[in-house]
């Protein structure tokens, strides 16, 4: 064997490709290969960006006498999580059943090439001993001796694990809390994980965990749509947004936010960016800003979305996944500061006011470097400057727009520039919901033409492709990302309606319903039957970074559903809600995404309005102002080709063409046709 990674296009693949480690990419040839040979698999899954994956690599990848060992007497496959997220997903659950330990990237497993169930796994392992932990090349030793000496041992142990992955799925049983009793417990639970002080959930290293805060934030709306008051649960929701926008987890100069804080104060980021979570966090902060305006929200939304567009755009239309926290090998080294620096680049008066509103005047916290992070409002520190607000605003803007010249002078974060279906998915609701709150129509644009880039690249008729990258598609795509793009069609559709998009809609839930659905229990699989078996497949129904793909399918085919009519998709959904039910009342707090689907199948109206373009568009400008997440509104206009609900009247008069007529679709029932607005908010409660 040798090292067959030279033709991959996977950045991290090719981060791979030059090492003495005869690494393999995961096929039918190289398991028959290692299975002939029965040589124990070491399967090493990885991305591009993990800063622990590339330390293991330095250190032990690079290593020729380490690579000695591996080549000797295991087979060596590679695997970027992001091209093939089945493996990583089945693999990550399989290594925290065996450590009972949680995952995290690398993830490496030794695995038997006639089965393929791991006999031990674990995440970064170090060369040399650490902590009484062996070295890498010592425990390659152990286990390659295990493996030929203890085979029977080994083989019980994965018998047993086999038998534990086949249980993983929730039975379906009948509920034992109401619907408002789960609801209220998901709450609760997602408030006893609360930091009051500082903002989002745990005590210490802070994700932005969007799922959770979306959660809330449909909590409290629904509260208030009863006529409660749960100021409390809104309070968890501005806070968090507001300690992550002020936070050095949030790029001030470039835009963009960074996938975690080491801190509990969110002042120190872990420098990587990743599209998925800037996606969410468009869609969250854009939301927010319903309820109000916010100086500090919308400055997020437009710098992140310019960093979007600057750095993260394929040339064809998508965005790529993501940038690497590294520079010159030195963690964040492109996003550090020292004082000295932004002192020679701006005046006495600039520099003072950035000082002290991103704490250059406090301690350095980063290896005698700053990262740039707000300790208090922009308000609160023009007015200890003695600075008026035009003053202080013209002052910022020249200030960061030196400094980000400045920074675009260092060697850049390497940039993975593979675009991944699922995650464009994600973006197109971002970028609809941020062109909900600023109006910009550039950005409402941007959707439509993703959409345009999947539809034309990534869809093939019949089947979604997982990522698509200098012009090749690789592999086929998995639930999580059928049901992203599916979300992102529909939010865009109630945007603006498209033959084109309604038809690629239609035809991805065709699609994942054939593919993907449990017919004898509900819920979807996450692999598709047409693809080959790993050693279980899974029906994600927990929170991940990600969201998980039930829940995200069960909103998009209650939708789709209501919004054509059509029984089949909203059937799937609530059997899919019958089947995670148990999951649900056994972890509340970890199925938001889930429970948002659950009060969304009771308290949705989909509302279609016909008639002429310009009065239908001030009709849906009047529903839609304000926060009211139970409100989908899509404009049909006449003329359409695509598909049409069949409950719409199909041959109405020239009289009826030249007025709005609405219809509310609740309760597996359209309404009548109303042709007032005061009648449609009163029908819809918001009067």
């Amino acid at each position: 064997m040798q090292n067959n990674l030279q033709q991959a296009s996977s950045l991290y693949l090719k981060q791979h490709a030059q090492q003495p480690v005869h690494w393999q990419p995961w096929s039918d040839s190289t398991l028959a290969e290692a299975a002939a040979a029965d040589r124990p698999i070491f399967l090493s899954i990885g991305y591009a960006g993990s800063h622990w994956c590339q330390i293991m690599s330095r250190e032990s990848f690079n290593d020729a006498v380490t690579a000695d060992v591996l080549n000797q007497h295991f087979c060596c496959i590679k695997v970027d999580r992001e091209e093939r997220p089945d493996l990583d997903k089945v693999y990550l659950s399989a290594m925290q059943l065996l450590t009972q330990h949680g995952g995290g990237w690398p993830l490496n497993l030794f695995l038997d090439p006639h089965t393929l169930l791991p006999f031990f796994a674990g995440t970064y392992f170090p060369a040399q001993t650490q902590n009484g932990q062996p070295g890498f090349a010592d425990l390659l030793m152990r286990l390659f001796e295990a493996y030929d000496k203890k085979r029977e041992e080994l083989t019980s142990q994965a018998d047993k694990l086999s038998n534990t992955l086949k249980q993983l799925s929730s039975p379906v049983l009948d509920p034992e809390l109401t619907d408002a009793a789960l609801i209220s417990a998901c709450r609760d639970g997602l408030a006893e994980r609360f930091d009051s002080a500082e903002g989002g959930f745990g005590q210490s290293m802070k994700f932005a965990m969007p799922g959770s805060i979306d959660r809330l934030l449909k909590h409290w709306a629904h509260v208030r749509r009863d006529n409660g008051v749960d100021k409390d649960t809104l309070e968890m929701v501005m806070t968090t947004l507001t300690q992550i926008a002020r936070g050095g987890v949030f790029d001030h100069i470039g835009g963009g936010f960074f996938r975690y804080a080491q801190d509990r104060q969110w002042r120190i980021p872990h420098f990587e960016k990743v599209l998925y979570d800037n996606a969410q966090l468009l869609s969250l902060y854009a939301q927010a800003m319903k309820l109000g305006g916010d100086v500090l929200f919308a400055d997020a939304l437009t710098t992140t979305l310019a960093w979007l567009m600057r750095e993260m755009r394929d040339p064809q239309g998508g965005f790529y996944a993501g940038q690497d926290g590294a520079s010159l090998g030195q963690r964040g080294r492109h996003y550090l500061w020292r004082r000295e620096q932004a002192k020679k680049l701006l005046d006495a008066d600039a520099y003072l006011l950035i000082e002290t509103l991103y704490a250059l005047d406090k301690p350095a916290n980063v290896d005698n470097h700053w990262v740039l992070h707000r300790r208090d409002s922009y308000r609160s520190v023009i007015e200890r400057l003695s600075m008026t607000q035009q003053s202080a605003d013209a002052l910022l803007s020249d200030a960061r727009e030196r400094l980000f010249e400045e920074r675009a002078k260092r060697t850049p974060p390497i940039t993975d520039k593979k675009i991944l279906s699922g995650w464009n998915g994600l973006l197109i609701t971002g970028l609809c919901d941020a062109f909900d709150a600023l109006c910009n129509d550039a950005w409402l644009q941007t959707a439509q033409e993703v959409a345009d880039f999947l539809r034309t690249h990534c869809w093939d008729g019949q089947h979604l492709s997982v990522c698509w990258q200098d012009g090749q598609t690789t592999g086929p795509a998995y639930l999580d990302d059928y049901a992203a793009v599916l979300q992102g069609l529909l939010t865009l559709l109630s945007h603006r309606w498209r033959d084109t998009d309604a038809a690629f809609a239609k035809a991805l839930a065709d699609t994942v319903v054939a593919l993907f659905y449990d017919n004898d229990n509900g819920g979807f699989y996450f692999i598709g039957t047409d693809q080959p078996a790993l050693i279980f497949n899974p029906k994600p129904s927990f929170d991940e970074a990600l969201p998980p793909g039930n829940a995200v399918i069960t909103q998009a085919l209650h939708q789709l559903g209501q919004l054509l009519g059509d029984t089949t998709y909203l059937d799937a959904a609530t059997n899919t809600l019958r089947w995670a039910r148990a999951a649900m009342e056994r972890y509340p707090a970890n199925h938001c995404g889930l429970i948002s689907a659950l009060q969304s199948s009771e308290n949705d109206f989909t509302v279609i309005l016909r008639g002429p373009m310009d009065e239908i568009a001030q009709w849906r400008d009047a529903l839609t102002k304000g926060y009211n997440p139970w409100l989908k509104i899509y404009c049909l206009p006449y003329d359409i080709g695509g598909p049409v609900p069949d409950y719409l009247p199909g041959l109405v008069s020239a009289a009826t063409r030249a007025n709005v007529s609405a219809f509310v679709f609740t309760d597996g029932q359209a309404s009548q046709p109303i042709g007032e607005l005061a009648a449609l908010r009163q029908a819809l409660g918001l009067t």
